[in-house]
């Protein structure tokens, strides 16, 4: 399943899944990346909340791949938000 959406250029893309999953562990690595302006540990706390979130709400209702990516991205996320908030402390 896609839904069309707005480009930055203005034309149409379609968005999958597995592509607004991504987006929004790219969005957690900005967050957790102390050389970004994007930086913020509470924020990345957040996306990395609403990651889990869709993990629980989709269980059952995704494809393996589209599983195994969310989980990655989580593990993934999760990871760097302990190493990240260990540098802060």
């Amino acid at each position: 399943m896609s839904v069309q959406g707005a480009s930055a250029g203005g034309g149409h893309d379609d968005i999958d899944f597995s592509t607004f999953v991504i987006s929004l562990g790219r969005n957690a690595a900005m967050q957790l990346d102390p050389s970004s302006k994007s930086f913020n540990l509470a924020l990345a706390k957040q996306t990395i909340d609403i990651l889990a979130m869709i993990e629980q709400k989709t269980a059952g209702n995704l494809t393996t791949e589209e599983a195994d990516l969310l989980r990655e991205i989580l593990f993934q996320s999760r990871l760097a938000w302990r190493e990240a908030s260990r540098g802060t402390g």
